[in-house]
């Protein structure tokens, strides 16, 4: 029988005392471990010291409040959004509205003895046409004519040349905002149509008459006056008679006469002068547009024998 002490003991011995290869290899371990450990301990330094530093930063770059361009507080999202692009304010443009006439605006216009028994029956065919102009202040007012419906489209093409050509208009208001009265009217340098005048200030027979009918425009009295055919003198007043170039003035083969007879409208439509006043012909009847020349539109002045008025 073999004994078994020997190899036991020598078992025993492996077990309470490792190899050196054991040893060894634990010592290496070790240093690994030891290295690793050191490694950590370092790349956790770096992160600290690099939070450290962008924390900082971000704090000195953004405020510790939310901007006025940013709605959350949040920087970075403000900074990289662009700005939106201011829209330009629109250019100043006529806008022209043609309105009817309401009943309440009629009932105005006959207070003010604008239309009574035996003028033209036009109440259905008048409008009321809105329109910005420039003053001579140098800014854009809105202003109202009444006028035909057939001469509409007319008015707004030769008002919206005037408004892009930037000639000024000191005032235009409907002839009611001065109870009918037309000396009123032009002391107050206003550009108005429509009026079916009072006897006394009439050029024409009321049914003829192109204001009465709504197809006359007086534009700027004070600059454009008119020799008033029973009194012989001048109104609004002599200041402007003299045609020489001038502010809101009206001359012969200028802007306005140009813009008007363009369209077949007719100047100073009567046998004295009448600087402001323009009309589509006399006697007044529909109009069909621009479909003459200015030379052959109506009979010349020296030819009229009565007044359009």
């Amino acid at each position: 029988m073999t004994s078994h002490a020997p190899e036991t003991e020598r078992m025993r011995a492996r077990l309470h005392h490792p190899s050196r290869d054991t040893a060894a290899s634990a010592r290496k371990g070790g240093r690994r471990w030891k290295i690793a450990l050191g490694s950590l301990a370092l790349l956790s330094t770096t992160a600290l010291l690099a939070g450290g530093c962008s924390s900082s930063s971000a704090s000195g770059a953004a405020p510790s409040t939310p901007g006025a361009d940013s709605s959350d507080g949040t920087s970075a999202r403000s900074s990289t959004t662009p700005s939106p692009t201011p829209t330009p304010s629109p250019t100043p443009a006529l806008d022209a509205a043609v309105k009817e006439v309401t009943d309440a605006q009629w009932s105005r216009m006959t207070a003010a003895g604008l239309w009574r028994k035996g003028c033209p029956d036009v109440r259905e065919q008048l409008r009321r046409v809105e329109m910005n102009y420039l003053g001579f202040d140098g800014k854009v007012h809105r202003g109202v004519l009444v006028v035909n419906a057939d001469v509409t489209a007319s008015v707004i093409r030769i008002f919206t040349r005037l408004f892009e050509e930037e000639f000024p208009i000191r005032r235009m208001q409907p002839m009611e905002a001065y109870d009918g009265d037309l000396n009123a009217s032009l002391r107050d340098d206003n550009t108005s149509a429509f009026n079916c005048r009072r006897p006394d200030q009439i050029n024409a027979p009321f049914s003829e008459s192109p204001h009465a009918n709504g197809r006359a425009i007086d534009i700027n009295p004070l600059e454009n006056p008119w020799i008033n055919l029973r009194t012989k003198q001048w109104q609004p007043s002599a200041e402007y008679k003299a045609r020489t170039e001038g502010k809101g003035k009206i001359i012969e083969g200028g802007l306005v006469w140009r813009a008007f007879t363009e369209e077949g409208w007719v100047w100073q439509d009567i046998k004295v002068p009448d600087y402001m006043h323009f009309d589509t012909g006399y006697p007044s009847k529909p109009f069909k547009g621009p479909t003459a020349s200015p030379s052959t539109a109506s009979p010349s002045t020296a030819e009229q024998s009565a007044p359009a008025g």
